[in-house]
């Protein structure tokens, strides 16, 4: 039956649960599908809302005209549709203090405060916190002046990492193999803007060896519920080549994290983590994604995040058996002590479809065919992330447009299932890799 054999239910969320809830979902791409999908099915649920959803989200919830960002917007919205819990999804509104704002209007909301975003919003904060506690993680040194950087690159050698410090969408990371190229990209956001105010300080570190993998936590403040693992594809091309992208594809679980090393992932990253947080005054409460390098060392972190990750997120969904929103609900209410989730034991893997171009420059508004014929596969869906509906049409608006997702019984199967329902589909403006869960397959 699968991970985590119980199923916990939060006595507020049985409470609330007392009446139709009304159900608020913030963002518009492929992890707040996936999160509308799941929420939908939830018999706690009366009616779903998400703004502003997608062409794809429209099938499940009713799409509201508000921008993600809108904070003000956002909370109005709230009030004006009588809503009794929101999830917010992207972490620029969480960073913006979404959740503070409609905590403060009186309004119940999944995510962590400003406060305890900050963990993914400034990367010199979250690797200042790992060494202040011993959080295991690369060397590295923060700055603001691109000629003191420049200077620690050609001590340190290469390969060498160069981030953006603040929110790039998954595109700030330079992984250079040269000093020369290290230090043009920290010339590039230091001195020329390459990525606005949140290159505006850069964090350089080691780069690490080994196989990423990606591990998320359901967090209420205190206590914390462990996901099963995620693996996510960052690079274009095939072979994890190519630049960083928001990410091309994710299966779960992920074979490098074997029961073992999961409990120390627990012990050592994400339990020290949470501690950390209310220690510093900064109490997280939502998702704790914590990024890994598993080296020869163990594990060690990447970067953390403090929402779903997108696109491990879809794969997560379709392998969660028990019902999302009582989860949601106790991680706000401070109630994850005693609770617990159950997974099917089948592997899912996505396969994004981008815009030809992505993660550069694409065109938009082209027209994608053939989704009617992939409905009704319950083991294979298609979730939207940059798409919109004109009449019958549905056309890609974004970078990142599709991200085709099945579950089977081995990984092998699932990517089989997946690239048959890819080749279904009409889109020869898109394009995607070929290759996503290659590690687990040749393990």
């Amino acid at each position: 039956m699968g991970e985590g054999a119980g199923r916990g239910v939060s006595p507020n969320a049985l409470r609330r649960g007392a009446r139709p809830m009304n159900i608020l979902v913030v963002g518009g791409g492929g992890r707040e599908h996936a999160l509308c999908w799941k929420l939908a099915a939830s018999p706690l649920c009366s009616t779903l809302y998400c703004a502003p959803g997608n062409a794809g989200i429209a099938q499940e919830a009713t799409c509201l005209d508000v921008g993600a960002e809108d904070i003000g917007g956002i909370v109005a919205a709230a009030r004006d549709y009588a809503i009794d819990f929101v999830v917010v999804g992207p972490e620029a509104p969480l960073c913006a203090g979404l959740v503070d704002r409609l905590e403060a209007a009186g309004i119940a909301a999944f995510g962590p405060s400003a406060d305890a975003a900050i963990l993914e919003g400034s990367k010199a904060f979250m690797k200042d916190l790992c060494a202040r506690y011993g959080i295991p993680t690369a060397a590295y040194r923060p700055f603001t002046d691109a000629a003191e950087a420049r200077a620690w690159i050609a001590e340190r050698g290469a390969p060498i990492v160069v981030k953006a410090s603040g929110l790039a969408a998954g595109k700030g990371v330079i992984v250079a193999q040269t000093v020369a190229e290290a230090q043009a990209a920290a010339g590039a956001m230091l001195d020329e803007g390459a990525f606005g105010a949140a290159g505006a300080e850069i964090v350089v570190e080691d780069c690490l060896d080994g196989e990423e993998a990606s591990i998320l936590a359901l967090v209420d403040g205190a206590h914390f519920v462990l996901l099963p693992s995620a693996q996510d594809h960052k690079a274009v091309g095939e072979g994890d080549t190519g630049p960083n992208t928001g990410g091309m594809g994710a299966y779960s679980p992920a074979p490098v994290v074997t029961e073992a090393l999961a409990e120390r992932i627990r012990a050592e990253i994400v339990a020290p983590t949470v501690a950390a947080m209310a220690a510093e005054g900064r109490p997280f409460k939502g998702v704790l994604y914590a990024g890994l390098m598993i080296g020869p060392d163990g594990p060690k972190v990447l970067e953390f995040n403090t929402r779903f990750g997108d696109p491990e997120c879809q794969p997560l969904m379709m392998r969660l058996m028990s019902d999302l929103l009582p989860a949601l609900i106790a991680a706000r209410d401070g109630e994850l002590k005693d609770f617990d989730l159950r997974w099917y034991d089948e592997p899912a893997l996505t396969v994004v479809l981008a815009a030809r171009g992505y993660p550069g420059a694409y065109e938009k508004g082209s027209e994608i065919r053939g989704l009617d014929a992939l409905a009704g596969d319950p083991d294979t869906v298609v979730f939207h992330a940059g798409t919109a509906a004109d009449g019958d049409r549905i056309l890609a608006t974004g970078g990142r447009v599709l991200g085709v997702t099945a579950m089977a019984p081995t990984v092998a199967e699932a990517q089989e299932r997946a690239y048959a329902a890819v080749d279904a589909i009409d889109w020869p403006e898109g394009f995607c890799r070929r290759d996503i869960g290659w590690r687990a397959i040749a393990e």
